[in-house]
C-alpha cells in the first residue's frame, strides 16, 4: 500500500472511531481487519499527527492566595489563576476567564457598563454569542476619543450589544470637559438624557485598570492635564479608574473641578458588582490602590501579578 493510501485509510478509520464514536467491533466488520490492526491504525494516526487530541483542563485558580486577599483587602469576589506554563500566553487565560465570569453576571442584569480599551475589547471578544433583547449595554462616562479605533468607548459598546443580541445607548461627548457650565448642562441634552438615566441604574460595570501615563495616549489630553486634573499631584497618582486618578490608599483625588463627563462618582460606587481585569504586572500600584480602596468588588490576575501587589504592600 503506497504511503498516500495508508494515510487515508488511516483518515477513514480515526473518523469513524474518533468522530463517528464508532467501536473497534463495529470497525472490525466495516474494514474487515482484525482488531490488533485497528487498535494499530489508530496509534499510527496518532502518531503521524493525523490525529490530534487536545485536552482543555478546567482553569486552574489559587485558592490559598485568593483566600490572603479577601483577608487582607475585604474584597468580595477575587479570582487568581495560577501561572501557565506557556509565558507567551500574554495573559489569554486572564482574558477566557474573566470573559465567562463576566457574562455569568450579565446573565443576571438588566443594565451593564463598560469602559475601553484593549483588555475590554477582547473580554467582548471571548464572549458566547446569545439573544438577550432585554439588556441594555451603556456608557456610563464619556468618550477616549479613539474614534478610528475598534477599541473606541462607543464601538466597543455597540460591539457588546451586537455580540449577545442586547441593546445599547451611547454617550457621544468627550470624557474631559473643562467648561463647567457646558459639562453640567450636556447630561440634560435629548442625545445624552437617556444615557444617564440608564447609567445610574447599572446592575454592573467591568473595566481594566488603568494608569496616569494612559493620559499621554491622547494628544489633546496630554496637552491639557493640568487643565483636566488641576489641584492633582501627579506623583501621588497610582491609578485611573471611572476616569479618575487614585492614590495608593484608594481615595480618588478629585480637584476642585472634577473635568469628568460622567455620572457622578458616588452612583458609580453604589453599582452592585465592578468588575476589574489586571492582566500587566506593570500596574502594580493601579490594583494595590483599588483593593485598598475597596473601589471594586471583583479583581482576575494571575499568580504572579498578585505576589508582586503582596510585595508591594509589605513596602508601602
Amino acid at each position: 500500500m503506497d504511503s498516500l493510501s495508508y494515510q487515508e485509510k488511516l483518515a477513514r478509520i480515526a473518523q469513524d472511531y474518533y468522530l463517528s464514536k464508532m467501536t473497534i467491533s463495529q470497525l472490525t466488520k466495516k474494514y474487515q481487519i482484525s482488531r490488533y490492526l485497528i487498535s494499530r491504525y489508530l496509534d499510527d494516526a496518532l502518531s503521524s499527527g493525523i490525529v490530534n487530541i487536545e485536552i482543555k483542563s478546567p482553569t486552574a485558580r489559587n485558592f490559598q492566595l485568593e483566600s490572603v486577599f479577601k483577608k487582607k483587602f475585604a474584597i468580595a469576589h477575587i479570582y487568581i489563576l495560577k501561572n501557565e506554563n506557556n509565558p507567551s500566553s500574554d495573559g489569554s487565560n486572564i482574558i477566557k476567564y474573566a470573559a465567562e465570569q463576566i457574562q455569568t453576571i450579565i446573565n443576571q442584569s438588566n443594565i451593564v457598563g463598560l469602559s475601553w480599551g484593549g483588555t475590554v475589547f477582547n473580554i467582548i471578544d471571548h464572549f458566547h454569542s446569545d439573544v438577550k433583547p432585554k439588556l441594555t449595554f451603556t456608557q456610563f462616562m464619556g468618550e477616549n476619543m479613539k474614534y478610528n479605533s475598534l477599541a473606541g468607548s462607543t464601538r466597543m459598546t455597540e460591539r457588546a450589544a451586537n455580540k449577545l443580541g442586547a441593546q445599547y445607548v451611547t454617550m457621544p461627548a468627550p470624557l474631559y470637559i473643562t467648561n463647567n457650565t457646558i459639562r453640567k448642562e450636556l447630561p440634560e441634552e435629548p442625545a445624552l438624557r437617556k444615557t444617564f438615566k440608564m447609567a445610574h441604574k447599572m446592575d454592573m460595570l467591568f473595566c481594566g485598570l488603568g494608569t496616569f501615563s494612559s493620559i499621554n495616549s491622547i494628544p489633546a489630553w496630554k496637552q491639557s492635564k493640568s487643565l483636566i486634573f488641576p489641584d492633582v499631584d501627579p506623583s501621588k497618582i497610582a491609578g485611573m479608574l471611572f476616569g479618575r486618578p487614585y492614590d495608593i490608599n484608594g481615595n480618588f483625588l478629585i480637584p476642585t473641578k472634577d473635568t469628568t463627563l460622567s455620572i457622578d462618582l458616588q452612583s458609580i460606587m453604589a453599582t452592585p458588582r465592578k468588575f476589574g481585569i489586571l492582566k500587566s504586572r506593570f500596574k502594580t500600584n493601579a490594583a494595590l490602590g483599588a483593593l485598598r480602596g475597596n473601589i471594586l468588588t471583583d479583581l482576575i490576575m494571575d499568580e504572579s501579578i498578585a505576589q508582586r501587589i503582596l510585595s508591594a504592600d509589605k513596602e508601602m
